[in-house]
């Protein structure tokens, strides 16, 4: 069985876990879609897997940027792409697992990604970088009203990219976006969610146990290593409000809550993105028979009809 399995869905449900499983059961390899533990040493605050925790598994687009890159939704379509192909090529299946949602879709729906110039981007990153996010979403409503509509106004880069896309294009930003269809390979979307009130518990006791794990000391690491001169990865939730802690904008109360509140609102993004996805097939993660029913759900969207 070669055919990709995608275990996709909000943080904090149980997707690695359930990758890792298929992953043993069907002779698979894992290919991380989760942005930002793309990076080298942001362990703790992304959850990632340490690599006793891997189960002798191969592991692909995991530690493969430094903090100081900015990752990118089409370098990873490209670098992924590869990957799958490779591991299918070894007759082995691979096992998409993450909840990063624009990539999710970048490499499974094949995302022709329009053209990008350096001196349109760098003219609205300035502004997002002396003005703030205010200035571009008032920019972003003057030049395309249904893409400030739908992006939100915290959200800076894509913001950024959605006014790049309608100068260069000279249409809206929502044109370029893919068409969902039959997915890349056929590969079969597992969508992994919990009760509402139970993964709230679950992404508080994870905030938690990110601090107390060392979360702080990991981010000062991180800063001799370029952090806060990274586009990306010092907005990463958690990696945010440390930084602001450690410039004393407020406490490591204040740090952790804020984190927390990120988490849940991210969490609701991540479950209306792929919700609206009808090839998503659904399965509870506090199912004590998790596994035998993603390998029934597999078996049966395998099957001819």
């Amino acid at each position: 069985m070669t055919t990709p399995i995608a275990v996709v869905g909000p943080t904090a449900t149980g997707k690695s876990d359930l990758g890792l499983d298929l992953a043993e059961r069907l002779g698979g390899e894992i290919v991380n879609i989760d942005a930002m533990q793309l990076y080298r040493g942001m362990d703790v605050g992304t959850a990632k897997l340490l690599p006793t925790e891997r189960r002798d598994i191969p592991h692909h687009q995991l530690d493969v940027l430094e903090v100081t890159e900015t990752a990118t939704v089409a370098a990873y379509q490209a670098a992924a792409s590869v990957d799958v192909r490779e591991i299918m090529a070894r007759g082995r299946t691979p096992i998409i697992v993450g909840g990063s949602m624009m990539y999710v879709q970048a490499l499974l729906d094949d995302w022709e990604f329009p053209a990008t110039d350096p001196t349109v981007r760098a003219r609205w990153e300035t502004l997002l970088a002396e003005r703030g996010v205010v200035a571009v979403h008032e920019a972003l409503k003057a030049a395309d009203p249904a893409a400030a509509a739908t992006i939100l106004p915290t959200d800076g880069r894509r913001m950024v990219r959605a006014l790049e896309v309608v100068e260069l294009t000279g249409r809206p930003f929502a044109a370029s976006a893919p068409v969902i269809g039959k997915p890349r390979w056929d590969t079969v979307i597992i969508g992994v969610d919990r009760d509402t009130a139970e993964l709230d518990e679950r992404i508080e006791r994870r905030t938690a146990l990110m601090f107390e794990a060392g979360l702080v000391d990991e981010v000062r690491g991180l800063i001799d290593k370029g952090l806060r001169d990274g586009v990306t990865a010092r907005r990463a939730i958690g990696y945010a409000q440390v930084l602001s802690y450690l410039d004393n904008e407020y406490d490591l109360i204040h740090a952790q809550e804020r984190t927390l509140i990120g988490t849940r609102r991210y969490v609701r993004r991540q479950r209306s993105w792929f919700r609206r996805d009808p090839r998503v097939r659904w399965v509870d993660g506090a199912d004590p028979d998790l596994v035998a029913v993603a390998l029934s759900l597999l078996e049966k969207e395998r099957t001819p009809q």
